[in-house]
């Protein structure tokens, strides 16, 4: 297995996750220390190899300090397949609930779509190929030496090519002492370099594409799951013989269609599971949120309570190691990351039943942020807010441009409202940024045009947001 986790060390995937995540170093320490681990333990022996466990990590933080962030992060570095889930989705399962194992069931579909992806890429350029030739059989239909070689059964150059509905016969070539086996052969070259040069893209062609053979239906009795119905519903569509259909398209949307079905013939499948079940097992990471929401906060008794502590013992065999039996095959849990993450305002940690906390031996309190940490979340990260309205501007053609007085504005703003009412963390900038530029984004492009310019200033910001400070009742902007 490809993983490139030997050219980062923690401190380097440390300095990755400070490109995107202001703050919080001990959870970023060890979240790096973490994924290393995963390299080291792919490069020890093998009889070690079975035996090094992950060191799971409940993050302890409020809302919006980055817990998720930091998670998805992670993976993207990694490269690994990765799945955020709710603890409080498992809850009184068979009423409202989902199965515990759907969140393993959920990351092993998502490690065969990133192999299929990466597979697709690999044969991209042989299955071009193969559509060029589809299309241009459609365009001129080949002839073969065992056909009878009469100028009378030569097909029509552009046959089946229509454009607005009104069929195009582009004229045969003149007839003359050549072969015409040697006549068509020249034609479709000339048609594949008109194809390769984009000047036939918007002409219509008819194709012949691959009819979804999964049928709709509906299960009479007790609650059947979602993957068990996708499950039925699989094994049904490939029961029944498959069936095409003939559409009328551009050249330019039957390439992207045709493309789709050539590169899923070039690949095995059972090469994509064997691969996705392995990246799984070892790379894979759960993001399990809220999951204070299930920690009986109460002590013992019924209600309630009686379902979260159920969740939890559910929850338990899946982050010890266990196996899993999905669509592609079992899984084992062993050797997966959890990484878990609640507020824990109401309930603590040690509210969970004590072998679940002992699967989260690493605990990692994420600091409430500062009004220095906004201005920087503002400036600094490659995907801040303040980047990502210049880019939605700059498509309308305007340019739009922040003072720094302006985002130390922004940032005192956001951390007094959030003092004074509720702390939501970094997500009230965006209930701040949203206020201070929605007249713009609406004016833009009737009364604000392109080639435009927009400079935020400390006067603005403060003119435009002051009413959010006065105004103590911010029951509107709470998100």
């Amino acid at each position: 297995m490809s993983i490139h986790l030997d050219k980062l060390t923690p401190r380097e995937i440390v300095a990755e996750l400070d490109k995107y995540i202001i703050g919080q170093h001990d959870a970023k320490r060890n979240v790096a220390i973490a994924l290393r681990n995963r390299w080291r333990r792919m490069n020890s022996t093998p009889e070690m190899q079975k035996e090094i466990i992950p060191n799971n990590i409940l993050m302890i933080g409020a809302t919006g300090v980055g817990k998720t962030e930091i998670a998805r992060r992670l993976a993207k570095i990694a490269n690994a397949p990765f799945i955020k889930v709710e603890a409080s989705k498992f809850t009184e399962v068979g009423y409202v609930g989902r199965d515990v194992e759907s969140m393993v069931r959920d990351l092993v579909e998502q490690a065969v779509n990133m192999v299929k992806t990466a597979k697709k890429e690999a044969v991209k350029q042989k299955a071009q190929e193969i559509v060029e030739d589809i299309i241009l059989d459609v365009l001129i239909p080949p002839m073969y030496p065992n056909n009878t070689n009469q100028h009378h059964h030569r097909p029509s150059v552009g046959f089946a090519i229509t454009d607005d509905n009104d069929v195009i016969n582009t004229p045969p070539p003149p007839i003359s002492s050549m072969p015409d086996q040697e006549l068509n052969e020249r034609t479709r070259v000339r048609f594949r370099e008109k194809l390769r040069a984009g000047d036939l893209e918007d002409r219509k062609i008819e194709i012949d594409m691959q009819a979804s053979a999964a049928p709709n239906i509906g299960v009479m009795g007790g609650p059947i799951d979602d993957m068990s119905m996708m499950n039925i519903q699989e094994m049904l569509g490939n029961m029944m013989p498959k069936r095409s259909k003939k559409r009328k398209l551009t050249i330019a949307d039957a390439r992207k269609i045709l493309l789709e079905e050539e590169a899923a013939k070039l690949i095995d499948m059972d090469e994509v599971k064997e691969e996705a079940i392995a990246k799984a097992e070892d790379l894979g990471i759960i993001f399990i949120d809220e999951i204070d929401k299930i920690a009986n906060s109460g002590g013992k008794g019924g209600g309630p309570d009686v379902s979260r502590e159920g969740v939890q013992r559910d929850l338990l065999p899946i982050v010890e190691g266990s196996t899993v039996n999905t669509k592609y095959g079992p899984i084992k849990t062993d050797h997966i990351l959890f990484v878990a993450a609640g507020a824990f305002h109401v309930s603590k940690p040690s509210d969970l039943i004590p072998e679940l906390q002992g699967r989260f031996p690493i605990r990692v309190e994420l600091q409430s942020l500062t009004e220095d940490d906004f201005y920087r979340i503002l400036k600094e990260p490659r995907n801040s807010l303040t980047r990502q309205y210049e880019a939605l501007m700059e498509s309308e053609g305007v340019d739009l441009k922040f003072e720094d007085d302006a985002l130390r504005e922004l940032a005192k703003l956001a951390f007094t409202i959030n003092s004074d009412v509720e702390n939501i963390g970094a997500r009230r900038l965006q209930t701040v940024m949203s206020t201070l530029l929605n007249d713009f984004m609406f004016d833009i492009p009737d009364v604000i045009g392109a080639n435009s310019h927009v400079l935020v200033t400390r006067d603005l910001v403060q003119q435009r947001l002051s009413s959010l400070v006065k105004n103590r009742d911010l029951s509107q902007y709470i998100l």
